[in-house]
């Protein structure tokens, strides 16, 4: 029996006040699924509603409940902007998250301290903070703080993660890891430590461990960029187009100025409707073989082949690229040489042209039989087309 789903609207919008242990109720909530996260944004429009007719008081109250929402949906700048005029504790320790996600660190420092000095939890705070200062490269800080707050080691998952974090600072991978995987059997949601574990498996080329832990991480928002574009690049790598088109869509709906967004959906979307067929490749290879055959093997007068010879225009392949102007602009190219060149068999042509026939990959398809049934094409004209793929190591499809 599944288990019911957590009432998000009773817990963000009947209730006026929002504590530091709704948060968790709140995280578990959206790790229900798809349909809790479409809740959230609905309840999100409400709260927004509700601030255009709210007294000052309340609307700190309705900054702080949009700031948490708008952090667990991933759109940190909005959350920054809300919980910057949201009062408390958990604004401010909130405010430092989305923050650090930004890459904004001194502020972030800023807001941590505010959150601390107001009376959030002294050691969760502390833990962020060795975070932020490892980010900014102060590791000698990062590493003092860890070490008075050992004796949380044996239960706090945010505890490993900052010590897997300091390991890879100092380079010690395997430590790292270690350290990881320890947050996540302590905290099995610790989105933190099951990225970090996904990004050294991508690392090491352990392809299906990383889009293990980085799946893993769409389940417990706030849903990072990193992991969408980890994932999303790796589904590519494994031809799972649908999949990684999905997550550059999520990045595009956080961020919709993300360029990069916008041209890796472009790209696993056309992806999406490629295909391959070896045949193609056969018949591109047998093409490419044609575009090499020198102009020499042709039946040409020496005008025209000094002409061409001029011109630089050695085989098929460099025939094809330049226009009738262009090669009526030659020195002693007229329109004898021009004729002289486009005649292989005018007859052959114009049947091949009625056929709908291209190029000599389509011709290659077509049998025999197909090219009798069409008007004015008679034996003499089959056997020329024949003898002519002969020579470029073609042949008509069943002979």
């Amino acid at each position: 029996m599944s288990e019911p789903l957590i009432d998000l609207r009773a817990l963000l919008v009947e209730r006026e006040e929002f504590e530091g242990s709704m948060v968790t109720k709140l995280r578990e909530g959206l790790a229900q699924g798809g349909s809790q996260v479409k809740s959230l944004r609905d309840i999100h429009e409400t709260l927004n509603k509700r601030m255009a007719a709210a007294a000052p008081a309340q609307q700190k109250k309705l900054h702080l409940k949009l700031g948490v929402t708008q952090f667990f949906l991933g759109h940190t700048a909005h959350a920054v902007e809300h919980l910057k005029h949201a009062d408390g504790p958990l604004a401010a320790f909130f405010l430092g998250r989305a923050l650090a996600l930004r890459g904004e660190y001194d502020d972030a420092l800023k807001a941590f301290e505010k959150a601390e000095k107001s009376g959030y939890a002294a050691q969760q705070v502390q833990l962020q903070k060795a975070g932020v200062l490892r980010l900014q490269g102060s590791i000698g800080e990062a590493k003092a703080i860890l070490t008075k707050l050992k004796d949380m080691a044996a239960h706090n998952a945010e505890y490993h993660h900052q010590e897997g974090g300091l390991a890879e600072a100092e380079g010690d991978t395997p430590r790292a890891a270690r350290s990881y995987e320890r947050a996540s059997e302590l905290d099995p949601s610790h989105t933190g430590a099951l990225f970090r574990l996904g990004f050294l498996n991508d690392l090491a080329g352990n392809d299906y461990d990383a889009i293990n832990y980085y799946e893993k991480c769409l389940k417990y928002p706030p849903v990072g960029k990193g992991v969408l574009y980890n994932l999303g690049v790796l589904y590519e790598d494994n031809g799972q187009f649908d999949k990684a088109a999905d997550c550059y869509r999520r990045l595009k709906r956080a961020d919709p100025t993300d360029e990069r967004a916008k041209l890796f959906t472009r790209d696993a979307e056309a992806s999406m409707t490629q295909t391959y067929s070896p045949d193609d490749e056969v018949i591109n290879q047998q093409m490419s073989k044609v575009m090499e055959v020198p102009i020499t093997d042709f039946e040409l007068s020496v005008r025209s082949r000094n002409c061409l010879k001029r011109m630089n225009i050695r085989t098929l392949g460099d025939l094809t690229r330049v226009t009738e102007p262009q090669l009526l602009a030659s020195k002693n190219f007229g329109e004898t040489s021009l004729a002289e060149i486009k005649i292989m068999s005018v007859r052959a042509r114009k049947c091949m042209q009625r056929l709908a026939i291209a190029t000599l990959g389509e011709l290659c398809q077509r049998t025999a039989d197909e090219l009798l049934e069409a008007k004015n094409f008679g034996i003499t004209s089959l056997n020329e087309v024949r003898e002519k793929l002969t020579g470029y190591g073609l042949k008509l499809r069943g002979d």
